[in-house]
Order: C-alpha cells, then structure tokens, then sequence
C-alpha cells in the first residue's frame, strides 16, 4: 500500500478501518457515503450498513523534536498515514518583544498594569515549556488508549535491528527524517511487517494569528498606531477555507481597506489582498497548512516542493 489512506466512519461516527481514496471517492460518488472533514484530514462517512466491523489493532508512533515531530498510524499489515509536523516557533522571541515593549510603556504616561511581584523570576530556565506542552498532551492521549514511552537509544536499537536508516537532515521533508523512528515505535506495539509499505509523506504546518497584540508595536506617520491582530477579518474567522471565483481554494488571512488577504493551502504564499467578502464561499476551518509531498521526491530523498 503506497498511498494515503481515508479515515471512515459509520453512521454513529465509531470509526471503521481506513479505506483507499479510490474507494473512497467511488462510495461518495455512488451516495454510499459522505465526505467531511475533521482536524484538517479529509474522512468519510458510511451511510450504509458497513459490510464488516472487524478492526486490526493500530498504535500512533510519535517521535518527538523541538523543530519538527513524526507522527505515523500503522497497523500489523499497513502503514496508513505518515504525518511530518512543523511545531509553533518564534514564542520565546515574541515574549521578549513583548516584555520590551511593555517596559517601554511604563516609562512614558501610559495606563498599564503593576509589576507583578515574581517578574524578575526566570521561569523558563530550569525547564522547558515545550515539555511541559508534550507532557500535556501524553496524559491526553492516555484517555483514548494506552501510553508507553521508549528512551531514544531504545528506538535506536530496535531501528537498526530493522535494518532502517535515519537521515541527520533534520528539516527535510522525508521519510527517514522523523517519520522512521515514529514508524519504528507503532511497529513495537503491533508488530507485522519489518518493512514499511507506505512512505508517503503528509507535512503540516500551523497557522499561526497575533490573538493579543491589538495595535502595531510602532506608531505611524502623526503618532497613530494602526490595528493589528485578532482573528476575525471582516466578519470571517481567519483560516477559513473558502472558494473564490478567480483563485479557487484558499484561506482567509488579514484584512486592509475593506478587502480580504487570500493565501495559498500549501505554501501560505498570499494570492491577493483584494479579495471581497461577497466573492468568498466559506467551506470549513483550517489551522494547519498542509500538502503531500510528491513520491517521486520521496524516492530520490531530497526536500520536497508543494504540490501545484
């Protein structure tokens, strides 16, 4: 199985195994089932009795990093999805411009708060809050199903007993960078094949919103500081997919003079800034960038470019 499999789902929403795209689109088309979308994964639901509710056991292998994380769902006989996902940078340096900022304020005639009693304390020096995040989120996913942890040097071991290589280019979009040690931990719980047969890749990144900072941090020509920040944009939540007569599917960005910033799914390149609310046909809400990397890219083992 070399492609990216279709969560389903019944009629109550319990999930079924995955199915292929190309059954996937032959039940949507045939009104055996209908297509929506969850988390940013396209998925679909039977309308029909399903013919077997048998399930194979499936283990989420995660292979944590401070830059990127693999994440891959895989089964004894199939490998059903290979997630690469960029984690959220530039927090530490908008709290130090914010800190600077509010510094700043305080030395001129501006309504602020009082210094907090603990602001000289340096919280984030004997830990990180990444890992508080990451532990975090193992307690979450012990409510859905049982949690073991592997040391880095046990992935490692069982890694080269496979006969897999890992790659040292952290940030390249292939299988062998993240992805690998992800798939070696789900084949430590469910065991199967020694080989993985999908190495498709799926990247996604965040979309990231300024949900505090109101105004510029700079004023403008006469003193004035223009509005900036928030998350609606005339009216639109911002990360909207919608559909636009002249650049197709495409999320909702800023917005300036009354029009709406267009940008693209995959890149996050902006297409327009002139966009109109009454052209736009909202279709859901999107919080990651997301695109396939091409096979023929993760065959040869380079970064990949998105998909047109």
């Amino acid at each position: 199985m070399s492609h990216i499999c279709v969560p389903v789902v019944d009629q109550e929403h319990s999930p079924l195994m995955p199915t292929t795209p190309a059954r996937a689109r032959r039940w949507i088309r045939s009104g055996k089932a209908t297509h929506f979308w969850k988390g940013g994964m396209f998925c679909v639901r039977l309308n029909v009795e399903p013919s077997a509710r048998e399930q194979q056991p499936v283990a989420v292998g995660i292979d944590p990093g401070s830059k990127r994380e693999g994440i891959v769902v895989a089964s004894a006989s199939h490998t059903y999805l290979n997630l690469q996902a960029e984690a959220r940078a530039g927090v530490k340096e908008a709290e130090k411009e914010s800190t600077r900022m509010r510094r700043t304020r305080r030395n001129r005639k501006t309504p602020c708060r009082k210094p907090r009693q603990n602001s000289k304390r340096r919280w984030d020096q004997s830990f990180s809050p990444l890992e508080v995040g990451k532990h975090w989120f193992y307690a979450e996913l012990g409510k859905l199903a049982p949690v073991q942890t592997k040391q880095g040097y046990q992935t490692k071991a069982l890694r080269e007993r496979l006969g897999l290589k890992k790659t040292g280019k952290k940030l390249a979009e292939v299988w062998e960078v993240h992805c690998v040690d992800a798939w070696v931990l789900a084949y430590s719980a469910v065991g199967g094949q020694t080989t993985p047969g999908n190495k498709r890749v799926v990247c996604i990144a965040p979309l990231n919103w300024h949900h505090r900072q109101l105004h510029r941090f700079e004023p403008e020509k006469g003193g004035k500081r223009k509005p900036y920040g928030g998350t609606l944009s005339l009216g639109i939540k911002r990360g909207t997919l919608v559909k636009h007569p002249r650049w197709g599917k495409a999320y909702v960005g800023g917005t300036m003079h009354g029009q709406l910033s267009l940008h693209d799914l995959q890149t996050g390149k902006r297409l327009t800034q002139s966009a109109k609310v009454a052209d736009c046909r909202p279709i859901k809400l999107v919080r990651w960038k997301t695109r396939l990397v091409p096979l023929a890219t993760v065959e040869q083992g380079v970064p990949a470019s998105p998909l047109p």
